[in-house]
């Protein structure tokens, strides 16, 4: 959502996205699709269809710009760039306040209501999200092994963007390692359940 502010049209959410991507580097609108996908697709997402109007709207906002640039057996490609007017915005927006998010999450609504579900059939359910938390978890923990080994005390320089970048990434591992624990508690706990069912005759 576009919003008004001292009288002039404001940036939206993706339109910061954008920004902060460009921030780092020139880039044509292909490879900000890539770079949304692979540097911020753990916490943000846009599809392709979205990011062109968005960047028509910021360069004529005067947030960016962009350069044609000639290619061999290919059409020309528009490569832009962050405006001086577009990095104030960025550096204003980072810490203007923030709304609360409004958590929709399915899994934990299937976890409200589970009391009628098949012990069996949850345990299932819950032990899958479990593994496909845990393969994230495990990608996520590889790019920040590469970031510490390649990047080093950029790491420890809150003026950097490479700190940012990994600032970014721990958030989505702390998430994952949280959200999989999760998942093997409950499976645990229904798997202690059914332990306990399957003992029963033997206890009578």
């Amino acid at each position: 959502m576009r919003q008004e502010r001292s009288g002039k049209l404001s940036v939206n959410s993706l339109g910061f996205a954008l920004l902060g991507l460009l921030a780092r580097e020139r880039l044509s609108g292909y490879d900000l699709k890539r770079r949304m996908g692979r540097e911020v697709g753990n916490f943000w997402s846009a599809s392709h269809g979205q990011i062109y109007p968005e960047l028509a709207r910021l360069e004529g906002d005067g947030m960016v710009s962009h350069e044609l640039v000639e290619q061999r057996d290919r059409p020309d490609k528009k490569v832009y760039e962050i405006t001086p007017a577009g990095l104030a915005a960025l550096g204003e927006w980072v810490t203007a306040p923030v709304e609360p998010r409004v958590t929709r999450d399915e899994l934990v609504l299937k976890a409200y209501s589970m009391w009628l579900a098949k012990p069996e059939e949850a345990l299932a359910l819950f032990g899958e999200h479990e593994r496909l938390h845990e393969e994230r978890l495990a990608r996520y923990e590889e790019i920040g092994a590469w970031m510490e080994a390649e990047w080093g005390d950029d790491l420890d320089r809150l003026d950097s963007p490479r700190f940012a970048s990994y600032a970014t990434l721990m958030r989505g591992i702390m998430h994952e390692r949280g959200y999989a624990e999760w998942c093997r508690w409950l499976a645990g706990r229904i798997s202690a359940r059914l332990e306990r069912r399957e003992r029963a005759p033997e206890n009578g």
